[in-house]
């Protein structure tokens, strides 16, 4: 049963290659000493689909906090993917790292899936080359994160919440959750290889569909700012894409990031 879970974990994720990839917690708030749950999920917004725990998928699947990071357990099959003790008081991040995937999709699907993620550069490139007609030909991986606050509301700077954990593209909070009650302003910076990305088109989806999907670029500095009208579960996500090396099996080189939080009501 559980073979045949992960092989249709895996039919989802390549289908549905160009959409969101997020980590959701079973609580984005607990206290030391107790043992949450980090699901995989899939989907064009939420609520997504899940995904159970594919050990062949996993570069990377750990929570980090103020002693380090260590593994988030669990066996193939699993849904949640895995969980963790937590164990620090302060804030802890979830990461997960995938390995790179191929896919191929038919021409008008993949210009499609490049305006909807804000890769116009990829659709030029495609004219200037003569594929416009062509299928997409691409290799994509995933990187994601979670924010999870321990025990009582840190009171620390907002620096103290999320830092640089060296994705290959990852989304860093320089806001404070518990600080913005209600919704407020919240800033993330996009690195790629540890470096400010400027120009991607970046994402905020809430889990409450009545409240708006905001997507701005990333400036000079890779910083985005959303003003988010509301608390509650939020998904940040971006996606970078560049030209792979002439010869090989595929065109295209993706990398997607996410960040998932929680802001108080």
């Amino acid at each position: 049963m559980k073979r045949l879970l992960i092989a249709a974990a895996w039919c989802l994720a390549t289908a549905a290659q160009a959409h969101e990839y997020w980590l959701m917690p079973s609580r984005f708030s607990a206290p030391a000493g107790e043992r949450i749950g980090i699901g995989h999920r899939v989907g064009s917004g939420w609520p997504g689909e899940p995904l159970p725990r594919n050990p062949q998928r996993v570069v990377r699947f750990g929570l980090v906090d103020g002693r380090g990071e260590r593994p988030i357990e669990g066996q193939a099959g699993d849904e949640p993917a895995g969980t963790v003790l937590l164990r620090t008081p302060g804030w802890s991040v979830a990461v997960y790292r995938s390995t790179a995937s191929p896919v191929v999709l038919e021409a008008a699907q993949f210009e499609s899936y490049l305006r909807e993620e804000g890769l116009e550069h990829v659709v030029e490139l495609r004219a200037a080359r003569g594929q416009s007609l062509a299928p997409g030909r691409e290799r994509f991986s995933r990187n994601a994160k979670a924010l999870v606050a321990v025990g009582a509301a840190p009171a620390g700077a907002a620096a103290a919440v999320d830092r640089p954990l060296g994705l290959a593209l990852e989304l860093v909070a320089e806001a404070d959750p518990h600080r913005l009650a209600g919704g407020g302003r919240f800033a993330v910076r996009l690195l790629l290889e540890g470096r400010p990305l400027a120009g991607v088109l970046v994402k905020a989806i809430a889990q409450d569909l009545a409240q708006p999907r905001i997507e701005k670029r990333s400036d000079a500095q890779g910083r985005v700012v959303f003003d988010l009208p509301a608390g509650g579960v939020w998904l940040v996500n971006a996606v970078h894409m560049s030209a792979a090396p002439a010869g090989g099996d595929y065109d295209w080189d993706s990398l997607w990031s996410s960040l998932t939080f929680e802001l108080a009501r």
